[in-house]
């Protein structure tokens, strides 16, 4: 069966990763987690001590970062790992929350996290999420898709994602987060979040989890379907 590239963008907590996700698990694709990358860079660039403002502490900051997937076997869950270690959790917490967003803006970190996101998507079948997937990383991926939903309903379901993490935090404070990362992320100078115009929108406000994982497997569908229908024409 043809496989294609697929690129989700959007704004943080409107469901992109786990929707990748289950686009992935649905089409039989891997999935990259390229929010997973830079939190993982973030932790290590906090865990190493290395200033992000500092030049040499960023370059010798990459020279020693390996990240990668394992698929958990209990779990059936891709858990990411940072230089060999398991790390899924502590990603997730807010300390790297509040700080991926500056770790994010460094060229150098960026270059060198979206090459190794080039290399897992050249044999196709591929389903990736992040700010700049359709923009930068995958330019030419066979659908682009632009995430958004409005702020309060981000909010509410960022709350309940660390909630089950046993992390209680504020709304206010989940807001503001989520508010301050909206600016840095649309605003920066190195590959700023933007829909492309060839991206299909697909607003996650109002939408269950399975009817926004549906449309995007539908379309993706159809893009498979067309392609292999051309190819067997010529």
């Amino acid at each position: 069966m043809n496989k294609i590239v697929i690129a989700i963008d959007g704004y943080s907590g409107c469901g992109k990763s786990s929707t990748a996700k289950a686009v992935a698990k649905d089409l039989g694709y891997t999935y990259i987690d390229s929010g997973a990358m830079y939190r993982a860079a973030t932790l290590h660039f906090l865990n190493s001590f290395l200033s992000p403002a500092n030049p040499h502490d960023v370059e010798k900051g990459l020279k020693s970062l390996e990240i990668s997937f394992h698929l958990n076997p209990d779990t059936l869950k891709q858990e990411t790992y940072l230089n060999g270690l398991n790390v899924e959790n502590e990603i997730r917490s807010m300390r790297i929350s509040n700080k991926v967003s500056e770790i994010a803006t460094i060229a150098a970190v960026r270059k060198e996290l979206v090459a190794q996101q080039q290399r897992l998507g050249k044999k196709k079948g591929v389903v990736m999420d992040g700010r700049d997937i359709g923009s930068v990383v995958f330019p030419n991926a066979d659908l682009k898709v632009f995430m958004t939903a409005d702020l309060d309903t981000r909010a509410v379901r960022r709350q309940d994602e660390l909630l089950e993490k046993g992390e209680l935090v504020d709304l206010a404070d989940i807001k503001a987060n989520l508010a301050e990362r909206d600016r840095v992320d649309s605003s920066r100078a190195e590959s700023p979040l933007k829909k492309m115009p060839d991206a299909v929108e697909v607003d996650t406000s109002n939408s269950t989890f399975a009817e926004q994982v549906g449309k995007i497997v539908h379309i993706a569908r159809q893009i498979i379907d067309k392609q292999e229908s051309y190819a067997g024409n010529h």
